[in-house]
């Protein structure tokens, strides 16, 4: 069983589609427009977000983008009656797991629901990430460095878990924007550097090690200097 976040708002749509998900065993929180749908998502790490791409105020990708620059944990599941394949292509950009259109089979559905929940446990279920005595637990989200907490913003964790598990290499700005914030963001942006500075307070302030690296000329990656 999972508490999943529904985003639809087609009120006969949703019904039908929650109805299915609570008969499969589930719980399903419905949100009618995308701003709703955010206020939800940022109470509760719902491991799926079944979102629909044409909503009111706020449309599906940008809710997905939004979930994704905010580091949300959740797997997301489109859920349109665009099938252009120019409209796929958009709804995975924006950072979206898998794209189902509308009218579809159920069964099937239910099949794309199950596997992403799936998909999701086994990230949970990932190994602690360790650089030097930084460590970061992808099950529990807590982060360490020795013997010291260190509380982080879903932002900051999601920026930090993908330096760690890329531990060694340098990434590009490009690529880190592109993996915390989604594609539309200008690689020129200081939003990165911003976030950089408030990793580093946290990480390396006070320590004889700094662990947070710039490599001038091509990015930044997470490792002590040689």
């Amino acid at each position: 069983m999972a508490k999943l976040l529904l985003v639809e708002d087609d009120p006969r749509i949703a019904s039908f589609v929650q109805k299915g998900l609570v008969a499969e065993g589930h719980v399903v929180d419905i949100a009618s427009n995308g701003l709703t749908a955010m206020a939800m998502a940022r109470e509760t790490d719902y491991p799926l977000v079944i979102l629909d791409r044409m909503l009111p105020d706020l449309d599906g990708l940008e809710v997905c983008r939004q979930l994704r620059s905010e580091a949300h944990p959740a797997r997301v599941l489109m859920l349109t009656a665009r099938d252009a394949v120019s409209d796929k292509v958009g709804g995975l950009n924006a950072g979206a797991d898998d794209y189902v259109t509308k009218p579809f089979s159920f069964e099937e559905f239910v099949a794309r629901v199950e596997a992403l929940l799936r998909r999701g446990e086994l990230q949970r279920n990932d190994p602690v990430l360790r650089v030097a005595d930084l460590t970061l637990d992808p099950m529990t989200r807590q982060v360490r460095r020795g013997g010291r907490a260190i509380e982080l913003t879903r932002k900051e964790y999601g920026l930090l878990r993908y330096l760690m598990e890329n531990a060694g290499i340098v990434l590009s700005r490009s690529q880190l924007l592109n993996a915390n914030w989604g594609y539309n963001f200008d690689p020129g942006t200081k939003v990165l550097d911003v976030y950089i500075r408030y990793l580093r307070r946290k990480v390396d302030e006070g320590e004889e090690v700094s662990l947070i690296q710039t490599v001038r000329g091509a990015g930044y990656c997470v490792g002590p200097r040689e």
